[in-house]
């Protein structure tokens, strides 16, 4: 905390440091150096590495701020919507940042002083800027690493080491180092079901080229059970995807676990167990064309409802054993044939009109799937809008907020899409769920119908 000043004054000295960062920018941009000799070059690089890693903890105080403002009260959704669209960086990573905040930062207290940073060593650090990135993450995962049974002086003196570490060497070294604290600490290896709560968690990798997603994480002991239960079923030569029963099985013991989870995904999905999910069974939807499905071989992939791509063969495969759904739109503009209901609630049958038209969130470079999707009525149905098929469009929760609040404005367009605006513009859609959209020249400004 620096000495007291007023908001004008604290505004007025912010502003004027940044200005004289961008006028040492240019200055910096604009200054030849290709004769300066590479050990001048190594000496602008550690300081340009050093400037980086300050910038940087500036930037974690702001989102610590942003997210608990001592000033005023405000909408975090609202708060977060700004971030998105002034530092066009992904939800995640702003969530990945009001995280870590959190944890370097000083907390408020309702009834006192401050309350100390959750990690004071790594606060310290990198305020400093003598950390980067990949030191934090080094030494917050070896910190949550650590048992429930390890004390809170071990864990004060493990991240002192750590931080002291990751000044000095890089951050593999603080990931070893960490990895030797734990053994160290906690030599029987004993986790409490806390601990092993706390560490589970899967991850699905974005969809490669090829179709394929890298599946990565942790198990606790219970769900491993049940992977090998279903693992066991697939034993050679069962459950073969491609070849009779009783042929040769080439497969490898990895082939043979993942076709073992394919199994039990689609046996729990065929039960009708899982409940249901906005209003219709938990099942695989799937958007594609007639046009597509009679080129099958040619024909792009279908999308499904969490936003991926499905390659008609499998579609072709899956939907000869599922319960099939006929969307009909209009040929030219793609709009959905009349469905009515005298109910707020959509049906399912409009909800899945809506994945067949929308695909995911209908706010423009939204990339939430449809099966993170909220139906939305433009024409909203406390004054009067009515619950048809060609009046739906899905908004994901958080977007859906934003048109309730009053942020921003939604229309239906004469193409039948759902354009947004802020009322400083034409109405702008969504193209990201559309890939036959995103090719060639973008369409002109959205007009309302």
């Amino acid at each position: 905390m620096g000495p007291a000043i007023s908001a004008d004054a604290a505004r007025e000295r912010i502003t004027s440091a940044l200005d004289a960062i961008d006028a040492a920018h240019d200055l910096l941009r604009d200054t030849p150096s290709w004769l300066v000799g590479n050990t001048f070059r190594v000496d602008v690089a550690e300081r340009l590495e050093t400037q980086e890693r300050a910038n940087r903890g500036l930037m974690y105080r702001i989102f610590a701020e942003l997210a608990d403002p001592p000033d005023q009260t405000g909408s975090i959704a609202q708060v977060r919507s700004m971030l998105w669209e002034r530092l066009r960086i992904t939800p995640g990573e702003i969530t990945r940042r009001f995280r870590l905040a959190a944890r370097i930062r000083p907390r408020r207290s309702l009834t006192g002083p401050p309350l100390p940073a959750e990690l004071p060593e790594l606060a310290a650090a990198v305020e400093a800027g003598t950390i980067g990135d990949d030191h934090i993450r080094s030494v917050c995962r070896a910190i949550d690493l650590l048992p429930a049974c390890v004390s809170p002086a071990d864990v004060e003196a493990a991240e002192r080491t750590l931080v002291k570490h990751a000044g000095r060497v890089d951050a593999g070294i603080v990931a070893k180092l960490g990895q030797r604290i734990a053994d160290y600490l906690n030599p029987d290896g004993l986790f409490s079901e806390e601990d092993r709560a706390r560490r589970r968690g899967l991850h699905l990798g974005t969809q490669g080229p090829d179709g394929m997603s890298r599946l990565s994480g942790w198990l606790d002991p219970e769900t491993r059970a049940y992977v090998e239960a279903v693992e066991a079923a697939v034993r050679p030569g069962r459950h073969q995807p491609d070849n009779e029963s009783g042929s040769r099985d080439a497969r490898t013991p990895a082939q043979r676990c993942h076709d073992a989870l394919k199994l039990g995904l689609e046996t729990a999905i065929a039960s009708g167990d899982l409940g249901v999910h906005r209003g219709h069974p938990v099942t695989v939807v799937v958007t594609t064309t007639l046009a597509e499905l009679t080129d099958a071989a040619g024909a792009a992939p279908a999308r499904t409802g969490g936003g991926s791509r499905l390659p008609m063969r499998d579609l072709i495969a899956m939907a000869a054993k599922s319960i099939h759904y006929l969307v009909v739109f209009d040929d030219h503009t793609e709009r959905p044939l009349y469905l009515g209901r005298q109910k707020r609630i959509a049906t399912a049958d409009q909800r899945l009109i809506c994945y067949a038209r929308d695909r995911g969130c209908t706010r423009p470079n939204c990339l939430e799937s449809g099966y993170r999707c909220e139906v939305h009525h433009p024409d909203d149905w406390a004054r009067g809008g009515t619950t048809d098929a060609d009046k739906l469009y899905f908004l994901c929760g958080h977007d859906h907020g934003i048109v309730s609040r009053g942020e921003a404005c939604t229309v239906v367009t004469e193409e039948g899409r759902l354009g947004w605006t802020h009322g400083t513009g034409p109405p702008e859609v969504n193209h990201a769920h559309h890939d036959e959209l995103l090719r060639g020249d973008p369409d002109p400004p959205a007009k309302p119908a």
